[in-house]
C-alpha cells in the first residue's frame, strides 16, 4: 500500500549519518471524547512509538500508556537499547496490561509500532494495526503488515484492498498487547542511510489517508506534521489521530528475523 508524498525540500544540508529529528502530532479526532492514542518521540535515543488502545470506558488510554511507559523507561535507562531490550519492554508491557484488565475484571489491550535505529539499522517492532511507512521515491510505502480480520481476508484473496478499507469488521485487530498472557511481536530490519524519511502512525491516520495526501504537502519538519494532522481531520476525523514523522536517513529493504 502506498499513498502520494511530496517529499522534504532538499535544499537543506541532511542531517549528519546517525541524527535523526522527529515530529510527533496526536489528536483525539472530531467525534470521541478521549484520547486513547500514546506517543514516544525520543530522538536524543533513537527511539519512537505509537500505541493505540482499545477498551474505551474500561481503560483503553490506560493500556497505550502502559505500553508506551515500558519503552519510555528503555529511553530514560541508560543502557544500550538494543533489539532484544526492546521486545522485551514490549512482552512486560503487555503483562502489565493483562493483569491491569484482569483487576478490572475486563480486557483491555494496545496496538503498538516502534521504531529505533543504531548502527545503520532500523529496527521496526509491532502488534496490531498501527503502521510504519517509508517516503520512497515520493510515496509512503507500508513496510509494517497489520494483524487485523481484513488483512487476512485480503490474503486469502476474499476481498481486495480498497474493500477492506471499508469493510465493517475493519477495526477488528488480531494481535495486541495485553489481550493474552503472551503476544507474538513481528519485527523487522532495514538498512538506513542519510535522507530516510519514517512515519509511524495509529489507524486514524492511515485510515483517514488511505489514498492520497493531498497536493501541497511540502517542507519538512513541523510544518509537513501540520499538513499531515489537518488532512487527516479534513478527510475523517471520527478516529484518535497519532503520528511521529522520522527523518535522517534512507532504507533499503532488508529483512532479519
Amino acid at each position: 500500500m502506498s499513498f502520494a508524498l511530496a517529499m522534504p525540500d532538499p535544499s537543506p544540508p541532511p542531517p549528519l549519518s546517525g541524527t535523526y529529528r522527529s515530529m510527533s502530532r496526536s489528536h483525539v479526532g472530531r467525534v470521541r471524547k478521549v484520547n486513547e492514542d500514546r506517543v514516544l518521540d525520543r530522538p536524543d535515543r533513537a527511539l519512537w512509538a505509537i500505541a493505540d488502545g482499545m477498551g474505551g470506558h474500561r481503560g483503553g488510554d490506560i493500556a497505550a500508556e502502559l505500553a508506551i511507559a515500558a519503552l519510555r523507561g528503555l529511553a530514560d535507562d541508560p543502557a544500550e537499547i538494543t533489539p532484544a531490550s526492546i521486545r522485551g519492554a514490549l512482552e512486560q508491557a503487555n503483562a502489565a496490561i493483562f493483569e491491569r484488565g484482569a483487576a478490572a475484571g475486563g480486557v483491555i489491550g494496545s496496538t503498538v509500532v516502534a521504531l529505533h535505529i543504531a548502527g545503520g539499522d532500523a529496527w521496526i517492532f509491532w502488534a496490531g494495526d498501527s503502521r510504519a511507512y517509508r517516503g520512497e521515491d515520493g510515496a509512503w510505502q507500508q513496510v509494517t503488515r497489520d494483524h487485523s480480520l481484513v488483512q487476512q481476508l485480503v490474503d486469502q484473496g476474499l476481498i481486495d484492498s480498497a474493500q477492506a478499507a471499508h469493510h465493517p469488521q475493519a477495526n477488528v485487530i488480531t494481535r495486541a498487547l495485553g489481550v493474552n498472557t503472551a503476544v507474538q511481536i513481528e519485527a523487522l530490519c532495514r538498512t538506513t542511510m542519510p535522507g530516510d524519511l519514517f512515519l509511524l502512525c495509529s489507524d486514524g491516520l492511515s485510515r483517514s489517508l488511505d489514498s492520497s495526501i493531498p497536493a501541497g504537502f511540502g517542507g519538512a519538519g513541523e510544518a509537513l506534521a501540520d499538513e499531515i494532522l489537518a488532512g487527516a481531520l479534513d478527510r475523517d476525523g471520527s478516529d484518535n489521530i497519532s503520528f511521529v514523522l522520522v527523518t535522517g536517513g534512507e532504507s533499503r529493504a532488508r529483512r532479519r528475523a
